[in-house]
């Protein structure tokens, strides 16, 4: 049994996840729950896309553990706890906080965008070598891949600007630009971890989080500037 891409235990820790982020968002919570879901559900599109070619170089994944889950979802609930201490402080940074859990999430996005499109076409090339790697393997990018990392990215930015009402005063062009950069750095960075990856360090799931980690930093760095 699977939901999306989820298996059984995997739905039911999104699930716990999904009840966090809307207690922990307050009057956002369901902003946060939403931008997630709309994640999980564009990731399981891009999943579907091209699933006889890639069954056929056995880079198909019917479905995703608990690991994927954490991986994935473990920073923009950080980033949730932050806004909602921030909130309870009254420290003035709420704002920043959110940058940062829509940053983590445009990243993970691009991230997967990158990874399962990006097998569709093109030749992978090692990320810091320039090398040819066969498809799949980790730290291998192509310019195909790149770009859908930035239209995953940019899929986030858009569900931001419709959900996102009076609370962000950022221009909308500033706030798709912002979100889709930071996407698009947290998939480099996926590509770079994953690199290591092949010399023994860490895997996909550490990868997965550096993603999110450098997708929220530069989200905030992009509009601590902004504000």
């Amino acid at each position: 049994m699977t939901f999306l891409t989820l298996d059984l235990r995997a739905t039911l820790v999104s699930l716990a996840l999904g009840i966090l982020l809307i207690i922990l968002g307050g009057r956002l919570g369901a902003f946060f729950f939403i931008v997630m879901l709309y994640f999980l559900v564009i990731s399981a599109i891009v999943t579907w896309i091209g699933t006889p070619y890639k069954k056929k170089r056995q880079l198909y994944e019917k479905s995703r553990g608990t690991k994927n889950v954490v991986a994935n979802g473990a920073i923009p609930l950080v980033m949730a706890s932050a806004f909602f201490v921030s909130a309870m402080a009254f420290t003035g940074l709420e704002q920043l906080m959110v940058f940062g859990f829509v940053g983590s999430v445009a990243a993970v996005a691009a991230d997967k965008f990158s990874s399962e499109l990006g097998v569709l076409d093109g030749e992978p090339l090692m990320i810091f070598t320039l090398k040819k790697v066969r498809k799949g393997v980790s730290g291998g990018i192509t310019w195909f891949g790149l770009l859908m990392g930035l239209a995953g990215a940019f899929a986030i930015s858009l569900s931001v600007v419709l959900l996102s009402g009076a609370f962000f005063t950022q221009a909308l062009l500033y706030l798709i630009i912002g979100i889709s950069l930071s996407g698009f750095i947290g998939t480099i960075a996926d590509s770079m971890a994953g690199y290591f990856e092949t010399k023994g360090v860490g895997n996909k799931f550490t990868s997965n989080g550096i993603a999110s980690i450098a997708g929220a930093l530069t989200a905030m760095a992009i509009f601590a500037i902004l504000m």
